[in-house]
């Protein structure tokens, strides 16, 4: 009976003491409020905490920056192939007259989701996504683009190509725009997995882009064109690409090694700027 009293005041002020009994997975807490009321919360199951995941994705990273061309155009070729019409008497066209408002040109990526897959220890992964390229390319001279048709400077002569020519008129708006669905491919490398905020990542890879839509926007006199055509742009975009981020600042930039039409001019475009996206 001695030994039955003790085990039973034991187990009393183990309970007293005790706010938390905990049977397999099952964990009863009781809590007192400041009314002196009990309450009895049940936990089934024990928290554990998620580790990194072997795929990590995010959605809708947008990229802002500029966009221009690095021009290597041969201007005598393309002249005799008719993609260049100049006005007779007048200088011909050359590498300053396609040279680019750099401010006023820019790029827009709208990447609906990127994904990184786990290679070496979440340190070396496999970036990859699916998005939205959008270029604009403000001209800083009065060029005009024509899919084809009469040459402006002699009616009597048809053009069965696309060519670019100078105008008569100033334009306060002056622009080819160029718009492409992109897949990017990178190795990325990052110095602290556990934190996307610190340390160094590192991307680097290609991309692949399909042109969707082209036009070349006008404001003048003439009021407002928005003249859709491909131009002889180069359907399939292939560009070197690359990412730099310190904790959440993110910089990123491509070059594409092909010209952006398929004949006469030789322009091969390159994007830089900022990405908004600590991932």
């Amino acid at each position: 009976m001695a030994v039955t009293s003790i085990a039973q005041q034991d187990s009393v002020e183990i309970q007293k003491k005790n706010d938390t009994i905990r049977i397999g997975g099952m964990i009863i807490l009781k809590k007192e409020d400041s009314t002196q009321r009990r309450h009895v919360s049940v936990t089934i199951g024990n928290r554990r905490k998620a580790g990194n995941s072997n795929i990590s994705t995010a959605s809708w990273i947008i990229d802002l920056g500029f966009a221009n061309w690095d021009d290597k155009t041969n201007y005598a070729s393309a002249t005799t192939d008719g993609y260049i019409v100049n006005k007779p008497g007048s200088p011909s066209l050359a590498e300053n007259d396609l040279k680019l408002k750099t401010v006023k040109s820019v790029n827009v990526n709208i990447w609906f989701f990127m994904q990184r897959l786990n290679l070496i220890k979440h340190y070396v992964n496999l970036k990859y996504g699916l998005g939205l390229e959008l270029n604009n390319y403000r001209f800083k001279t009065a060029l005009s683009m024509k899919e084809g048709g009469p040459n402006p400077y002699d009616l009597s002569q048809n053009i069965n190509h696309p060519f670019i020519f100078r105008d008569s008129i100033s334009f306060s708006k002056n622009k080819l725009a160029a718009d492409y669905v992109t897949i990017p491919f990178m190795l990325n490398f990052r110095t602290n997995p556990s934190n996307s905020d610190k340390g160094l990542s590192l991307s680097a890879g290609v991309s692949v882009g399909y042109l969707y839509s082209s036009r070349n926007k006008q404001v003048s006199e003439r009021g407002k064109h928005k003249n859709r055509g491909d131009y002889d742009l180069e359907k399939w975009k292939f560009s070197y690409i690359a990412e730099l981020g310190l904790g959440p600042a993110h910089l990123y930039g491509s070059y594409s090694p092909n010209s952006i039409f398929e004949k006469g001019l030789n322009l091969m475009p390159y994007n830089i700027g900022i990405r908004l996206s600590n991932w």
